[in-house]
């Protein structure tokens, strides 16, 4: 077989890392080398051509999935301009769906990718800037007055991480219920601004 070209092991490599990006949100970081590379329809070979470590490659699954996460909150941003609180609303409603919780690989990583670096110190600190600002974004977009997000960020991941745990069970809807009535008891008003 003769040698792949430069757009092509370009190409590679971003199928790779979109691929890993799904599994690892899915299945967690443990999901081998080889399997990932047969989902993406490589060989095992090639993952060694294209990157130093698996490390590496959870790093970028890591930022790639928070790439795709903020052009899907831009997107309900986009359908409520100027109307934040629409579209925080929305954001809230769609993750806190059954349809999130139902489909991890496609889902939010800040709870996607939480317990793996929560076990896995070495790989946390390589990883932590481009988590650390992923859940910061994410949080911003919740933001409501004097409230930065954070709470409510928090509010969400953990339902959606015990909804997806007790998924089969009637307390797995309960817990997402419970969640988006809570933050929507929770609405603030924007702060009204004084001109004097």
């Amino acid at each position: 077989m003769g040698r792949v070209s430069r757009a092509q092991a370009q190409e590679n490599r971003q199928r790779v890392v979109a691929t890993a990006s799904r599994m690892f949100r899915e299945k967690g970081t443990a999901v081998s080398v080889a399997d990932l590379m047969k989902a993406a329809g490589l060989t095992h070979g090639g993952f060694y051509k294209q990157f130093a470590s698996k490390e590496d490659l959870v790093e970028e699954a890591i930022a790639q999935a928070f790439a795709e996460q903020a052009a899907h909150s831009a997107m309900a941003f986009g359908e409520h301009p100027g109307e934040h609180e629409a579209a925080r609303r929305t954001l809230i409603e769609d993750y806190l769906s059954l349809w999130h919780r139902d489909h991890p690989a496609e889902g939010c990583p800040v709870s996607g990718f939480a317990a793996d670096l929560g076990r896995e110190p070495e790989q946390a600190a390589r990883a932590q800037h481009v988590y650390v600002n992923g859940v910061r974004n994410r949080a911003a977009r919740l933001a409501t007055g004097d409230d930065d997000g954070m709470a409510q960020l928090c509010t969400m991941v953990g339902a959606l991480v015990l909804a997806r745990a007790t998924r089969g069970n009637p307390i797995s809807e309960e817990l997402l219920q419970a969640a988006r009535t809570a933050l929507a008891e929770d609405t603030r008003p924007e702060p009204q601004r004084h001109t004097d």
